[in-house]
């Protein structure tokens, strides 16, 4: 992977390079163009003007055998004959290069002509030219030299600016890819350590000599890493207790349902039917308490919104009369003020039902059962308390472990409803305590949820 990464930064790198290469070869043409140009130019404003200093019988001398310009350093690459012409104000030729091209009426020279640079086209070639006039001897002059020597010298200038350009291109590509190469060699060790981990090795991954830069992508590998071996740990778990706690109830429903099948005593049949029909039961129960107690420890986090709490304690209270009442207990809801408190209301309802489920469940037949919901400084209370057998200090710190049952109980249960109020109150940062209940005696449970104020501060 790391090979791929470093070609595709190797390529974009050196595109990016010839780019720039390219551009700046073009530009230092023209530039070198422009400042040949300029100096060319120059050099013809020269020659001319030395020709207006030389006397008339010389010129004709110097056109006979030649008048030619170089540069300071004698390069002969850069000497060039120049051709020239003199003229008198009227037309006529004072002296003349033998090799001039032949020009037409309109590009004669005379006092008329503009003075300055110009180009002239004379057949197939194209000619520069500068033209001067001297006012005090009335005569003009103009220099000529062949473009292509201009675009000769300019190609020269070029071609020596390009060639470190071209020199520096390959060692600059090696550079780039041993620069690029030891970059990623951290990559490289990360992927070699996560390539060769076992699949049930899922421990945080050792990169503490990483460069800063790949540190981010470490951090978030051991972040994933961690999420990922709580859910496999909450996994095993989960299938670790249904297996242990439905194997007792599917045990007892088989021997049930063995006895009604070897029977014949209807009475016996039916008695073991009811119990196979309460063992389903149970069993569906602690399913079901299982499955949410897994959604509960998979879910990060669960929205809340504003819930009247003292509303959904009276729906609870409402559904479970019938309950309480066949075990002759006196259900009701006290200090009914209006509460609200910021949770789900689905898993409010949830954690009401199991702490009133629980308080039946645990009570003596002709008991009593309270529900208050009270609005404090700082909290918001709810509390379900009953006056039945009660559990021992020791117990109350372990009623919300899972599967805990508290010794000597006759009740049947899954040990889970306390551990999934737990769970749903720890979900709305609510606290959770045990205590005595009506007159010192029973059990009373505590959630205190934080007010809506102290939810803004934080």
């Amino acid at each position: 992977m790391t090979g791929s990464i470093r070609r595709r930064l190797m390529l974009l790198v050196l595109a990016s390079v010839t780019l720039v290469w390219g551009i700046t070869l073009v530009t230092s043409y023209r530039q070198a163009t422009h400042e040949v140009d300029e100096w060319e130019d120059t050099r013809l404003e020269q020659a001319a003007r030395t020709l207006l200093l030389v006397d008339t019988v010389d010129l004709a001398t110097l056109a006979k055998f030649g008048f030619g310009s170089s540069d300071d350093d004698g390069d002969d690459e850069l000497s060039h004959r120049l051709s020239f012409e003199v003229r008198a104000p009227d037309g006529h030729l004072v002296a003349a290069s033998p090799g001039l091209p032949l020009l037409g009426p309109a590009n004669l020279l005379s006092s008329q002509t503009v003075a300055g640079s110009q180009t002239l086209r004379l057949g197939k070639l194209a000619w520069n030219t500068y033209t001067l006039h001297d006012p005090l001897r009335k005569l003009s002059v103009r220099v000529y030299e062949r473009s292509d020597r201009r675009s000769d010298l300019a190609t020269g200038v070029a071609r020596r600016v390009a060639r470190p350009l071209a020199y520096a291109l390959p060692v600059l590509a090696l550079l780039v890819w041993v620069s690029i190469g030891s970059s990623l060699a951290p990559l490289r060790t990360l992927s070699t350590a996560i390539r060769t981990r076992n699949a049930d090795n899922l421990d945080s991954i050792d990169m503490r000599r990483a460069p800063a830069e790949v540190r981010p992508l470490v951090d978030a590998l051991n972040h994933l890493l961690m999420r990922l071996k709580k859910s496999i740990d909450r996994e095993r778990a989960f299938t670790s207790d249904a297996a242990h706690e439905l194997k007792t109830p599917l045990a007892a429903i088989k021997v049930q349902a063995q006895v009604a099948l070897g029977t014949q005593n209807p009475a016996q049949q039916r008695l073991a039917m009811q119990r196979v029909v309460e063992g389903v039961d149970r069993s569906t129960h602690l399913a079901n308490q299982l499955l949410l107690l897994a959604r509960l420890d998979e879910a990060d986090q669960i929205p809340g919104s504003p819930v009247e709490l003292n509303t959904v304690a009276l729906q609870s209270i409402a559904t479970r009369t019938v309950d309480a009442t066949r075990k002759r207990l006196t259900l009701s809801l006290l200090d009914d003020a209006p509460c609200t408190v910021h949770a789900d209301p689905i898993l409010l309802r949830i954690l009401l039902d199991n702490l009133i489920d629980n308080a039946i469940k645990y009570s003596d037949a002709g008991g009593r059962i309270e529900v208050v919901v009270r609005r404090q400084s700082e909290s918001t209370l709810l509390s379900v308390r009953d006056n039945g057998p009660g559990v021992t200090t020791a117990d109350q710190a372990r009623l919300s472990d899972r599967f805990f049952r508290v010794v000597g109980s006759s009740q049947s249960g899954s040990g889970l409803g306390l551990s999934i109020v737990a769970r749903i109150a720890a979900r709305f940062d609510a606290q959770l305590s045990f205590a005595g209940g009506i007159d010192q005696r029973g059990l009373r449970v505590d959630v205190s949820f934080p007010s809506n104020e102290t939810l803004r501060t934080n």
